[in-house]
This record gives C-alpha cells, structure tokens and sequence, in this order.
C-alpha cells in the first residue's frame, strides 16, 4: 500500500501517512469506534534500534525505553497540534498497544500486523510475539503509530513543530 507521504525525523525515525486499508479496518474501528475510517489517516513510525530487540537483557531494555520516550514524546507534540487546531488525534502506547488519549475502551491495537499490511513489510514469530522486520535493519526496529481525522496539511504541520522540538 503506498503512503499518502513519508519522511524522516532530524533523528531518523521513518514514518507514513496512510488511509485505512479494508484489511485492517475491524481492528481500527473496534480500537477507535468513534473514529470516522474515511477520514482517518494511520501514521506508522519506525526508528532503527542500535541492538537487536528480538533478544533480551538490559541494553535491549534500555534502549526500548529509550526509542519508547523518543516516540511518545513527538507523538504527543503531534497530537497536541492537531487537538489545539480542533482535530482528533491520538497514538498507541507501544508497550500496552492501548490508545494514549481515547482510554476509554481496553482494545489492544495490532502493531506489528497492521504495520506489515501498511508497509508491506515481513513479520517473524519469536516465541509468543510476531517480530516485524525492517527491510533494512531487521530485527533492529522500533514501530509504534499515530492517528488523526486531520486533513493530510494539518498532519504535515504538527509533524514539523514535533520535528523541530525533538532535534536531539
């Protein structure tokens, strides 16, 4: 599925705009049932982990916490534009998969496979969990994603203050 647009972050994270797809459009509507689905836009993000997170100890530990502050602290920005402006906006807590601003239902949000049908990339299972892999840095990804009703400029605007606030 081609995005609506792409970039990158001043450090690195690659995200998309996209419209919902009808292969995920139950999972989107029953985590955001109020939501208009044909006017959503999905933002998924990945930013490049410098260890592979399919293994475990404290590095991988840390730098998902690390990649985990980097994302919520834009995506708020983002979604703070876009809720100032009048537009709904919310974004998915990558550890929980649960909504970070419409909390009131408990739907867990498919990431990794709603990311392979946005992005078309590959998935591994490891152990209980599917692994997205980048197609580019394997294992060594960070997804997480964003959504609005915001027309496709608004998005692109609060995507440029939340860029400019996060330069590390």
């Amino acid at each position: 599925m081609a995005p609506l647009a792409a970039g990158h972050t001043p450090w690195g994270m690659e995200y998309s705009l996209h419209t919902v797809p009808p292969s995920i459009r139950r999972e989107i509507q029953s985590v955001f049932p109020k939501s208009n689905l044909e006017q959503l836009l999905i933002v998924p993000t990945c930013q490049h982990a410098t260890v592979d997170l399919v293994n475990t100890g404290e590095r991988v530990e840390g730098e998902k916490d690390r990649l985990l502050e980097r994302f919520m602290a834009w995506a708020k920005v983002v979604c703070d534009q876009l809720s100032a402006a009048g537009h709904w906006a919310d974004y998915i807590d990558p550890c929980s998969g649960l909504p970070m601003i419409h909390t009131d239902l408990n739907v867990v949000y498919p990431e990794v496979p709603a990311l392979s049908v946005l992005m078309g990339y590959q998935t591994s299972n490891a152990g209980c969990c599917k692994v997205l892999l980048h197609p580019v840095w394997g294992s060594a990804v960070y997804p997480a994603s964003l959504f609005t009703e915001a027309p496709q400029e608004a998005l692109l605007a609060a995507i440029q203050v939340a860029n400019a606030s996060q330069v590390e």
